[in-house]
């Protein structure tokens, strides 16, 4: 039988990957009973679960208007993507330097299975999963530096893994993105701290980009008056 703990765990869990991909949307308000019949849990756990998504910024509570999922608006992401480049940026210089010969290993066998997963859809998708089927957790947990794992890997994790999600579903991404991971690898393996931080730096900085993109294209969309049918 499951404890309290577990159960919250796997509410918390399960809620916030329904909120990384988008099958609960931006700004979607919350209903607790909805939610429960929805995805089998039972009312405590999902309360709580609730208050840890508040803690890791993925659903806001306002007053008289309950809870709703965080909107990344571009403002937000700017600055999302501006942290994300600096913090990142250091942790690969850090991990260049920490990182294990076993460790490396570990990226790059991560790596081959991430070109498997994109090739098999197609070119078109570069999701990649929590933890340790994260390249850029393990790069975190790779600079040894406590304050660094603390904001890339706990209450932001979630919230830096929305904005990736993003990123991930535009074709265009995938496979160079890949390569950029591939070149940042080589050069923590070379312990080349200075290019490390460099390469990721620019990675984080085209990601960016092509979200900037995406939105000037959705807001361009959104302003056209669509035409009556004659």
């Amino acid at each position: 039988m499951e404890t309290a703990t577990t159960l919250v765990d796997v509410a918390a869990k399960r809620l916030a990957e329904a909120i990384v991909t988008g099958e609960l949307a931006q700004g979607q308000k919350l209903n607790e009973a909805e939610l429960a019949e929805r995805f089998g849990m039972g009312r405590g756990p999902l309360r709580e679960a609730l208050r840890r998504l508040e803690g890791q910024r993925l659903v806001s509570r306002i007053p008289n208007a309950g809870v709703r999922v965080i909107i990344l608006d571009r403002k937000r992401l700017e600055d999302l993507y501006a942290v994300r480049e600096a913090l990142e940026g250091m942790a690969c210089r850090l991990a260049a330097e920490q990182m294990t010969e076993s460790e490396v290993l570990q990226l790059q066998d991560l790596l081959a299975q991430h070109e498997t997963q994109i090739e098999k859809d197609g070119g078109m998708v570069y999701s990649q999963s929590e933890s340790d089927l994260d390249f850029h957790f393990l790069i975190a947990r790779g600079s040894r530096n406590a304050m660094v794992m603390s904001l890339l890997s706990g209450e932001h994790f979630q919230l830096l893994r929305m904005c990736r999600y993003r990123t991930s579903r535009n074709a265009q991404r995938p496979r160079p993105a890949l390569t950029q991971h591939r070149q940042i690898v080589e050069a923590i393996a070379q312990h080349d701290g200075e290019l490390a931080e460099l390469l990721m730096r620019r990675h984080i900085r085209g990601a960016w980009q092509s979200i900037r993109a995406l939105i000037d294209a959705e807001e361009l969309s959104a302003s056209v008056p669509r035409k009556e049918n004659s």
